[in-house]
């Protein structure tokens, strides 16, 4: 007879008093994402980045050789760990290193924009006409008359049974007046008695990162509150790559993905209603912009393709949904609509920015740029729009940077070279790292102060000649056999920018740099001939233009055309909620965009190589 043996069960407490029995051998990953608690594990949980820390006051083990590697003997004696690779072998209490008031800048503002409110779905009061001896019409077909008589409607084309059920009591107990919630000439729903001064929807930026919710008056325009959360889709990964990785290893890899999205979404509908006095019930539509991979996750479809060559996605078209088909917890008799894609790897929000800032129908050429783990550019005008991808890394993200972190409390988001260095910190507290303007800051001026070499090697001190860097050149030391930078030494860690943080910004600023280059070609004009440059997204609104320029991120002739946009995706998504036109005018955009692929440009690996350097500075 075979014995069965119990697998050990261990006790894990998180704070909040958060008890949860656990089996040995379980990663702290696994119990977290099991629980449905929101933590960033940026690089999927692989052991690498060294970001997802959390403090073990009790049950610690014996610290990885990962964890030595990049923590101080302070932090181990500290108990603090990877949660992504620590294990559970007994009974642990665990306390997340951050501050539970730690905010993430989260940007909400956007363009201002006007555009024709055009409802689509609109409500249509009715006293229906009761039947009588000489009127034998059906009840259903009273309404439907009742409708057309309005006008605006041809024709009423649907006979759903759900609402069929709901007539009979509906006109007798409310003496047959009625709202007739209508979309497409389709009749979606009836409610009791006049609900037409109830209108409204929800406008949605789903970023790799963050997610954003726009709660808007469907009559009038008005944006009523805003809600917005990091993306819980984080815990499998900081980047798409990642998260694709994920749903293509792991069996529940999609249902994973897509279920803590729309977990997400749920709650930033019911806390935007919470906020405006309103219900989710009085949300009828909802819009959605993000990048194709996130369109794919949203929608539950398999992403895999995005990432294998040639990248193609699943679908670039409108997509107009039931609610109920997404689980997404609205007013059933609404709609979600999704905005198209372009290509793999330029998306729905990339489409949304386009809305936004009305490219197809300027006069004069432009560029577009959305920075971020990949770079999104449009440039053109209303007679012709080129798109491409780079695949620009995490880097401006703060991911993979050996002090990174994202635009958070703590984060130092701005340093100035001068006489003395002088940096900014978010929220006015102890920098705990620095996040990607700051990064692009430090190596401008780097570059600026002579302190590095147009090949990114960060000079030695004896080396340095500039006047001002002579001043800072004590902050040049060694760490891990080269040069780095110290912005801060703090009483637990050095805020550094090190050798390889340097080599990482230079694979995505040449990326993003030569994609540039590539579409100006092209497009068969000069870098001259651009009259402006608009920066979107997060990292775009909160960048030092200078030091874009300084590092040849951005053409440096163009440093006094840029202007930051701010959440354009988001903006566009606010457009295609209030109009049906503009929805419409999404679809033509999308199909007139012609979509350029670097990968395959023979012009793209020299081009790259070129930008890896830094510009000679400005005398």
């Amino acid at each position: 007879m075979r014995k069965v043996m119990d697998m050990t069960k261990h006790e894990v407490i998180f704070p909040g008093d958060l008890k949860l029995t656990v089996e040995d051998g379980t990663t702290l990953k696994e119990v977290m994402n099991d629980a449905g608690i929101n933590f960033d594990f940026p690089c999927g949980g692989r052991g690498r980045c060294g970001k997802c820390l959390v403090r073990i006051t009790a049950g610690v083990g014996e610290a990885l050789a990962e964890e030595k590697k990049k923590l101080t003997e302070e932090q181990l004696e500290e108990g603090i760990r990877f949660a992504c690779i620590t294990k559970v072998h007994g009974n642990m209490t665990v306390e997340f290193l951050s501050d539970k008031n730690i905010q993430h800048k989260i940007l909400l503002s956007s363009l201002d924009r006007s555009a024709k409110v055009e409802p689509h779905i609109t409500k249509r009061y009715l006293e229906v006409e009761k039947a009588t001896m000489t009127d034998h019409r059906t009840d259903w077909q009273r309404i439907k008359d009742g409708l057309t008589a309005q006008g605006n409607i041809a024709e009423i084309t649907n006979n759903p049974v759900d609402v069929l059920r709901t007539v009979p009591d509906l006109l007798r107990q409310n003496q047959h007046k009625v709202t007739a919630v209508v979309y497409n000439n389709e009749i979606r729903s009836l409610e009791p008695g006049n609900t037409t001064d109830k209108l409204y929807g929800m406008a949605f930026d789903i970023g790799t990162t963050t997610v954003a919710g726009f709660l808007m008056d469907l009559y009038t325009g008005q944006q009523l509150s805003v809600a917005s959360t990091l993306n819980p889709q984080t815990q499998f990964g900081a980047d798409v790559i990642s998260r694709i990785t994920h749903v293509s290893n792991d069996p529940n890899g999609l249902a994973d993905l897509n279920r803590v999205i729309i977990q997400a979404i749920n709650k930033l509908i019911g806390e935007a209603a919470e906020k405006a006095g309103l219900t989710r019930n009085d949300i009828y539509a909802v819009s959605i912009v993000g990048n194709t991979c996130m369109h794919h996750l949203f929608l539950g479809i398999n992403p895999r393709d995005v990432a294998i060559a040639p990248y193609v996605p699943i679908v670039t078209d409108s997509i107009v949904v039931d609610p109920q088909d997404l689980q997404i917890e609205m007013n059933p008799a609404g709609k979600v609509f999704v905005l198209p894609n372009i290509a793999g790897f330029v998306g729905a929000d990339t489409i949304g920015v386009l809305l936004a800032t009305e490219l197809d129908e300027s006069e004069e050429i432009k560029l577009i740029v959305d920075i971020g783990t990949n770079g999104e550019m449009l440039l053109g005008n209303k007679d012709h729009i080129l798109a491409c991808s780079t695949a620009a890394g995490p880097a401006f993200e703060g991911a993979q940077i050996s002090s990174g972190m994202r635009g958070a409390t703590g984060a130092i988001d701005h340093v100035t070279f001068g006489e003395e260095l002088t940096y900014t910190v978010i929220d006015d507290v102890e920098p705990l790292g620095i996040c990607g303007s700051a990064l692009l800051d430090t190596v401008a001026g780097l570059v600026e102060c002579g302190l590095m070499e147009d090949t990114g090697r960060i000079l030695k001190p004896e080396e340095v000649t500039h006047p001002i860097g002579q001043k800072l050149k004590d902050r040049l030391i060694e760490h891990d056999g080269s040069m780095a930078f110290l912005l801060e030494e703090t009483k637990t860690k050095k805020i550094m920018v090190t050798q390889k943080d340097i080599r990482e910004l230079q694979l995505a600023k040449a990326a993003m740099a030569a994609g540039i280059q590539l579409l100006v070609k092209g497009y068969g004009i000069e870098v001259g001939d651009i009259k402006e440059v608009l920066l979107a997204g997060a990292f775009g609104n909160y960048l030092n233009p200078h030091s874009a320029c300084v590092i040849g991120l951005i053409p440096r002739e163009l440093e006094d055309r840029v202007k930051m946009i701010g959440n354009a995706a988001g903006a566009g998504s606010q457009l295609a909620l209030l109009s049906s036109g503009e929805y419409q005018r999404c679809g033509n955009a999308a199909r007139n965009v012609e979509f350029v692929e670097l990968g395959t440009n023979p012009a793209f690996t020299d081009t790259f190589a070129e930008q890896m350097l830094f510009p000679e500075p400005n005398e």
